[in-house]
């Protein structure tokens, strides 16, 4: 640095300054590895180890990610499928898939313990149908499977069709009018206020399944004022139907001229249209009925009062069948027309509407809600306990 800073004379010393900066260059380059010093090898030597090292762990890294990726799937394929070959393989008692938390692995496991227990059934069936086969008329009776409705809790109001107090209640009731073939069903069917569209034609469908009814728009008039019209025209129900946000979901049942008045939320509304299958439109013959499961006192009432909607002689011309099947306090419409293909088999096909029921309440008398008498209403905290227990 000291040379930079020199000033040369007349120009005379600068042309050896130059020949010497050449040879110094010169010589630099033209030396060998092995005429540097040792510390500058050892250094070199390092930063080269050093490189490779790098290299190493980065081919290393990439065959563990590459391992990882691939055997975990392959190792479960072969376990399954060395399991599966083996006869014979059982799990222990206390095994639980649940405490397995490779999520690939555990559903392998389920997916293997639910085929074993199917195989084990199997097994059995197959066991019992060899030894009653061998057993001939002497085999024991089929086993009878467990359902909530077999298992339900006993109630005590539960209706012998024998008693006499039954038979005398029947005689005194509300619907002893009808049951004495005094009386026939006529229907009014409304809705609530501004019915929207399938409302409507829910209405008018309903009307073509109940004979004798007929449909009417509230034009925004009280029940208490509709229901003295009635029984002035001579209806014997009164049958409202509510919606909330366009979508049928409650019904008002009224038997007139004495009650009694029951409220039911509506479900599962499908209407002709929405069904496959459907079968053409019902004729203007009157039905047959079916109520099934209404064993307690309560549930029989109920079913005495659908079964005052239609007259007493069904037309079996026309070969149709109104259902009100109770399952779980669940009351389920299904409307059918049948057709006997031969002596033993009989083809239906549903006409709709379908829907299902549930009982709110039920009111003795004629509708009224602010001074109305009830026999039962349904307080879910109180009377749901058990799903075992049902009250119709």
């Amino acid at each position: 640095m000291a040379l930079l800073r020199t000033s040369f004379p007349h120009g005379s010393s600068q042309t050896s300054y130059m020949h010497t900066r050449e040879r110094r260059a010169h010589h630099n380059t033209s030396m060998d590895k092995t005429d540097l010093p040792e510390e500058n090898m050892d250094f070199e030597e390092e930063s080269e180890q050093r490189t490779v090292k790098k290299k190493k762990d980065k081919g290393k890294k990439s065959t563990k990610v590459k391992k990882s990726q691939v055997p975990v799937v392959k190792k479960d394929e072969i376990e399954s499928r060395s399991v599966d070959t083996e006869p014979g393989t059982s799990f222990p008692p206390t095994f639980s898939v649940s405490e397995i938390k490779n999520k690939q692995r555990r559903h392998v496991m389920f997916m293997r313990l639910k085929q074993e227990k199917r195989k084990q059934r199997l097994e059995i069936r197959k066991k019992r149908k060899k030894e009653r086969e061998a057993l001939g008329d002497k085999a024991p009776p089929k086993e009878v499977p467990k359902t909530i409705e077999n298992q339900r809790i006993y109630d005590e109001t539960t209706v012998d069709p024998q008693d006499e107090e039954v038979a005398f209640d029947e005689g005194t009731d509300e619907f002893s009018a009808y049951f004495n073939r005094l009386t026939n069903p006529k229907v009014l069917i409304t809705t609530s206020d501004r019915p929207k569209t399938r409302t409507i034609k829910f209405c008018d469908q309903l009307a073509t399944v109940i004979p004798d009814a007929h449909v009417y728009y509230r034009r925004g008039l009280a029940l208490k004022r509709i229901i003295p019209q009635c029984v002035s025209r001579g209806f014997t129900y009164l049958l409202v139907i509510n919606e909330d946000r366009k979508v049928p979901n409650g019904m008002v049942l009224c038997h007139l001229p004495d009650g009694p008045t029951a409220h039911f939320k509506i479900s599962n509304v499908r209407l002709r249209k929405e069904m496959k299958r459907r079968g053409k439109e019902p004729t203007e013959h009157s039905p047959e009925v079916i109520l099934n499961n209404f064993t307690t006192r309560l549930g029989h009432s109920i079913g005495r009062l659908f079964a005052a909607l239609y007259p007493h002689d069904p037309h079996f011309v026309g070969r149709q069948v109104a259902t009100f099947h109770n399952q779980r306090d669940f009351i389920f419409f299904r409307f059918h027309r049948y057709i006997f293909k031969n002596e033993k088999k009989v083809g239906i096909q549903e006409l709709g509407p379908r829907f299902t029921l549930k009982l709110r309440s039920l009111q003795k008398g004629t509708f009224d809600s602010k001074f109305g008498e009830y026999e039962w209403v349904h307080k879910r905290h109180e009377m749901d306990t058990s799903r075992r227990k049902f009250h119709l």
